[in-house]
């Protein structure tokens, strides 16, 4: 079993949809679908109205689980079963709960041709609190080893983006949260390494998502 083709670098944004509300959020994907890359759904939503709707949000962009899976072996191995056979182009899943539970990770994806991203830092003022610099990169140089797509760097803290590209190399892509509300800077992000930004209450919560969106993009193009 395959998933659907999963997502491509275009514009360099991904689209966090932390919402519960079905009918906006379906709203806000269709206005924003021809400029982003992929959708990224977590707990807030699926909570909210289903695993369902995934079938329903692919149907405008490729749907990325942040779920930040983080269990023993089989417990991971059920969950991304569950995330790929919905539909989901990829998952999104920690790396601390060491190399056996991560591997299990990247065999489901491999199964269903999904990807597997993992978190090396979060976005957040406390995101480094434990994820200090040493546990950061050997996280990213986990993901590395276990043949995952990519990891998670934060926006906020640009200078961490640039220390993970240099430990995962050209290897791996590096997708990064925070730009906007959590007040981190696409450009700067994209300068650091990052391949997409992750954006999220900037779009949704903004009175026109579409012009929102547009001016990220902007902001990345000018890079080009």
């Amino acid at each position: 079993m395959r998933t659907k083709t999963a997502f491509q670098r275009k514009t360099g944004i991904i689209l966090a949809l932390d919402v519960a509300d079905e009918d906006g959020t379906l709203k806000i994907t269709a206005e924003t679908a021809d400029l982003v890359d992929a959708v990224k759904i977590g707990y807030p939503l699926i909570l909210g109205t289903g695993l369902q709707i995934v079938s329903k949000l692919e149907k405008y962009a490729p749907v990325i689980a942040d779920f930040k899976v983080a269990d023993i072996p089989n417990t991971d191995r059920l969950i991304c079963e569950h995330v790929f056979k919905a539909g989901c182009a990829a998952v999104i899943v920690q790396g601390f709960t060491g190399p056996d539970s991560l591997a299990e990770c990247v065999k489901t994806a491999n199964e269903f041709g999904g990807k597997v991203f993992v978190v090396s830092e979060m976005s957040h003022p406390g995101g480094d609190h434990f994820f200090t610099d040493g546990v950061s990169k050997e996280i990213a140089a986990l993901a590395k080893k276990s043949g995952a797509f990519g990891i998670v760097a934060p926006a906020t803290r640009p200078e961490r983006v640039k220390e993970l590209r240099a430990v995962i190399g050209n290897d791996l892509k590096i997708i990064s949260p925070g730009v906007g509300a959590q007040g981190g800077s696409a450009a700067d992000t994209i300068k650091a390494g990052a391949d997409w930004v992750i954006v999220g209450r900037g779009i949704y919560s903004a009175e026109n998502p579409r012009g929102e969106a547009m001016k990220v993009k902007a902001e990345i193009e000018e890079l080009i």
